[in-house]
C-alpha cells in the first residue's frame, strides 16, 4: 500500500507528478491511498518512496482537461477516482468517450461543478478598498466561500481583469494575493473587511437592473444561491426587493405610454378587418401559411400542413404536430397514428368528412438519424407561435366542440398541459370559450411496448371518442 500525501497549494500538478510515476510502476488503484491538506506540504519530498518504472506514459488531452477541473472538486475520492480511470485509459483508451461509464459520469459531473464554482466566484466576489494612506498602488480585499478548491485555479482570472490593483482575497482553504504576481499561501477565517463606497454603488447598479415585471425568485436563486448573499452588498435590498416586485410592476404599466382609446379602436379595426380580409378563403389561407416564419421549424420541414374539412363542422380535432407522413403528404393524421385515429372515429360513429382535423404545430419538428426522421415535442415558443394559425383556424370554423388530443394540444387549447391523464376524458373552456374534451395522442397507444396494455388504451380511446361523439 502507497500513501500519496498531496499539498493543498499545486495539487493539480503533485497529483499529475505522482500519479505518472504510479501509473509508470504498474500500481493498481487498490494499492493507493490518496490524502490531502495542509499537513502534506512537509511530507511531499517523500516522492522517493514510490516505485520506479519505465512504463510509457500516454494520455489524451481530453483527459487533462478533465482532470485539471475534477480535481478541485470537494469530493475526498476525487484523486483516487481520476487516478482510477487514468488506469484504465492505458488498456482501453476509448473509455473517456463512454459517458454511460459511471466512472466518467461522476467525473464528467464534477468538472462541471467546478466550473459553475469557478464562475461563481468572479461574479460575486466584491473587494472592499483597503487602501492606506500614500499606497502606490489601490489595494483591495474580498472574503469569498466556494463550494470547492478553486482560488487557486480561478486566481488567474483576477490577475488578469484587476491587473492595475494590488489585492486579496481571502478563502477557507487558500488566500490569493496579487501585487504585480500571484501568490498563494494557507486560508484563514473571515477576516474583519470595511464597507467603502462600492458598496453603495453595487447597491445602485443592482437596483437599476432589476426588473420587477420579470421577476423569478427560483430563477435568481438558481444563479445567485443564499449561501453568497452574506457577502454581497446588494444582497441587502434582495428581500424588500422581491416583496414590493407585484406593486412596482403594477406601477410601471400604469405610466407605460399608451395608444388614446379614440386613436387605438380605429386603427385595431381597421388591421382585424385586413386580417380577416386577407384569410377569407381557403386559398388565401394556405397561401399565408406556405408563407408562415413565424418560428424556425419551417427551415427543416417538406410544408406546412394545414386542417381539412368542412368549414361549418361542430367537431374540430386538434392534434399536436404532422409527423413524418404528414410532412410528406401535406394532409394531416395520415400516418400510423392517423390510422388509430380513423379506426377510432369509425368505432365512434364520426364521420371524418364530416369534421374538421388539423394540429395544434403546422410544421414537422425532428431529428435526423441517419435516414430516419425521429420526432420531437415542440417547446412551448413554437407553440406560441403557432398558436396564431390554430386560433384562426377556430374562429373561421366555429365548431361546437373541440377535441384536443395529446398534450401539445391541451397546452394550446387549454394553455396548461399538466396532469393530462387525470384531465383525459373531461371538458374544459379553450381560450378561445370553446368546451375542449381530453384525450391522448394515437402516438401515445402507439408508443406503448406492452400488447395487453396496448389493447386497454386503444379501446379507452374508442370510448373517449364515443363520449366527443354525444358532446357536439
Amino acid at each position: 500500500m502507497y500513501t500519496v500525501q498531496l499539498p493543498t497549494i499545486g495539487t493539480y500538478q503533485a497529483w499529475r507528478d505522482k500519479a505518472r510515476a504510479l501509473i509508470s510502476a504498474s500500481v493498481p488503484p487498490e494499492e493507493i491511498l490518496w490524502t490531502h491538506g495542509a499537513q502534506a506540504d512537509d511530507l511531499f519530498a517523500g516522492s522517493n518512496d514510490l516505485p520506479e518504472g519505465g512504463r510509457h506514459i500516454t494520455v489524451a488531452k481530453s483527459f487533462i482537461s478533465l482532470a485539471n477541473l475534477a480535481v478541485w472538486h470537494s469530493d475526498p475520492q476525487r484523486f483516487a477516482r481520476l487516478y482510477d480511470l487514468l488506469w484504465i485509459l492505458q488498456t482501453d483508451k476509448a473509455r473517456l468517450n463512454d459517458k454511460a461509464d459511471p466512472r466518467v459520469e461522476r467525473l464528467t459531473k464534477m468538472a462541471k461543478e467546478v466550473s459553475r464554482d469557478k464562475h461563481k466566484m468572479t461574479a460575486f466576489v466584491r473587494f472592499r478598498d483597503i487602501s492606506g494612506p500614500g499606497a502606490n498602488r489601490r489595494q483591495f480585499a474580498a472574503w469569498f466561500e466556494p463550494s470547492h478548491f478553486i482560488a487557486e485555479p480561478t486566481a488567474p482570472f483576477f490577475a488578469t481583469r484587476f491587473g492595475d490593483m494590488d489585492w486579496i482575497i481571502y478563502t477557507p482553504d487558500v488566500t490569493v494575493q496579487f501585487d504585480g504576481q500571484i501568490t498563494l499561501s494557507e486560508g484563514t477565517e473571515k477576516p474583519p473587511l470595511p464597507e467603502d463606497a462600492t458598496e453603495d454603488l453595487w447597491r445602485t447598479y443592482f437596483r437599476s437592473i432589476f426588473n420587477p415585471a420579470r421577476l423569478k425568485p427560483k430563477a435568481m436563486q438558481a444563479e445567485m444561491p443564499k449561501k453568497y448573499w452574506k457577502n454581497l452588498p446588494e444582497a441587502q435590498l434582495i428581500p424588500d426587493m422581491i416583496a414590493t416586485a407585484e406593486k412596482r410592476a403594477r406601477e410601471m404599466a400604469a405610466k407605460a405610454p399608451t395608444l388614446a382609446p379614440a386613436r387605438a379602436a380605429p386603427i385595431l379595426d381597421r388591421l382585424h378587418a385586413q386580417q380577416k380580409e386577407r384569410m377569407a378563403t381557403q386559398d388565401q389561407f394556405l397561401t399565408a401559411l406556405n408563407g408562415c416564419r413565424r418560428c424556425p421549424l419551417w427551415e427543416n420541414a417538406t410544408q406546412p400542413v394545414p386542417g381539412e374539412g368542412p368549414l361549418d363542422a361542430r367537431l374540430m380535432c386538434v392534434g399536436e404536430q404532422p409527423g413524418d407522413t404528414e410532412d410528406l403528404t401535406g394532409r394531416p393524421f395520415m400516418g400510423p397514428a392517423g390510422q388509430i385515429f380513423d379506426a377510432g372515429l369509425a368505432q365512434a360513429g364520426i364521420q371524418r368528412p364530416q369534421i374538421y382535423v388539423t394540429n395544434a404545430v403546422k410544421h414537422f419538428k425532428f431529428k435526423p438519424r441517419g435516414k430516419q426522421r425521429l420526432h420531437q415535442n415542440p417547446d412551448s415558443s413554437e407553440i406560441h407561435h403557432c398558436k396564431w394559425w390554430l386560433d384562426l383556424e377556430i374562429e373561421r370554423v366555429k365548431p361546437a366542440l373541440l377535441l384536443a388530443l395529446g398534450g401539445t394540444a391541451v397546452q394550446s387549447l387549454t394553455g396548461s398541459r399538466k396532469d393530462l391523464l387525470k384531465r383525459r376524458g373531461g371538458v374544459e373552456p379553450s381560450t378561445s370559450g370553446i368546451p375542449t374534451f381530453i384525450t391522448v395522442h394515437p402516438s401515445y397507444i402507439l408508443r406503448l411496448p406492452d400488447p395487453t396494455q396496448r389493447a386497454e388504451e386503444t379501446e379507452r380511446f374508442h370510448q373517449d371518442l364515443r363520449h366527443a361523439a354525444q358532446l357536439y
